[in-house]
């Protein structure tokens, strides 16, 4: 590799900052890539020239991630060499990361969540019915997993057609009720003040467990919904109480409800975040105009 400035950055990481094999590899991997690009030693770059490093990773197809990790990279050698003094500015400096964008969120198709519930309503005694009113909470609210199961017994007690949640920041909200969800909620009160009482705990929760907490714990309901993946021939990996707080959202918007709706529901206090699910909206329009422009309804 051109250069001994690279070696001596190498050794300042690893003596210094503790950076492992693999991560050191990692740096001269890169720093060696660029330094080809360059053709002469890295630490003689200017701005320019990593501005077009850039921008040959982006037309060789580099995902805007690893773009993004070999800038840090050069950003890093840069800086240890003006603490050195080998340099008197830091040409990475004044570079924007590649925007690395969110990933889509993963969701189920409503075929999969009917067989999900499904799968659920043929659980036995009182467990099994816990397991539906869970599961049809859960898809109808969009609720975290830990809002589900710190719900108190209190905001399901008079058949409400309303939840009443405290999400993030201890703020209410209020999402309302699928009659699904309202008749497995109703069926599971009744089993529920038999549990409770043989159990002699949980007074307090909508979902008693017999854990230190009183409450059925995050983990039972992540296990009991691969549990019903397993019945229900969907793959156990595809599934879990967030992948279904995605599936509410994503169908919502399917089928036609407001963004800002959809913000409100889920407890999201920038509509930023709600966005990621802008791609169900995109395909939606695409649909529309498919449907009902005048020139598609023609076939031109």
């Amino acid at each position: 590799m051109a250069g001994h400035a690279v070696e001596r950055f190498l050794e300042m990481m690893a003596a210094e900052r503790g950076a492992s094999p693999r991560t050191l590899d990692a740096y001269r991997r890169d720093l060696a890539d660029f330094a080809a690009h360059f053709g002469g030693d890295p630490a003689d770059a200017a701005t320019a020239d990593l501005r077009a490093y850039l921008r040959r990773l982006h037309d060789r197809g580099f995902s805007p991630r690893t773009q993004a990790r070999r800038l840090s990279a050069l950003r890093q050698f840069f800086r240890f060499l003006q603490a050195e003094e080998d340099r008197a500015d830091n040409p990475a400096r004044l570079l924007d990361s590649p925007r690395l964008g969110r990933p889509l969120p993963k969701y189920l198709s409503e075929d999969e969540v009917g067989r999900l519930i499904a799968a659920a309503r043929e659980k036995p005694g009182v467990h099994g019915l816990r397991t539906v009113a869970l599961l049809e909470v859960l898809y109808a609210t969009g609720l975290r997993v830990s809002e589900l199961v710190g719900l108190p017994f209190s905001a399901i007690a008079r058949d409400p057609e309303v939840l009443i949640v405290t999400g993030k920041g201890r703020k209410d909200r209020a999402v309302p009720l699928t009659e699904a969800a309202r008749a497995a909620l109703r069926t599971w009160r009744e089993a529920r003040a038999a549990w409770v009482k043989s159990q002699r705990g949980g007074q307090r929760w909508a979902f008693p467990g017999p854990g230190r907490s009183g409450h059925v714990t995050r983990d039972a309901v992540f296990k009991s919904l691969r549990d019903l993946a397993v019945r229900a021939g969907v793959p156990p990996a595809k599934v879990s109480p967030h992948v279904l707080r995605h599936s509410f959202a994503s169908h919502l918007l399917a089928h036609g409800a407001d963004l800002r709706a959809v913000q409100t529901m889920l407890g999201h206090a920038d509509i930023a975040t709600t966005q990621i699910y802008t791609h169900v909206l995109d395909d939606r329009l695409a649909a529309l105009v498919a449907t009902a422009h005048p020139l598609a309804k023609l076939g031109l």
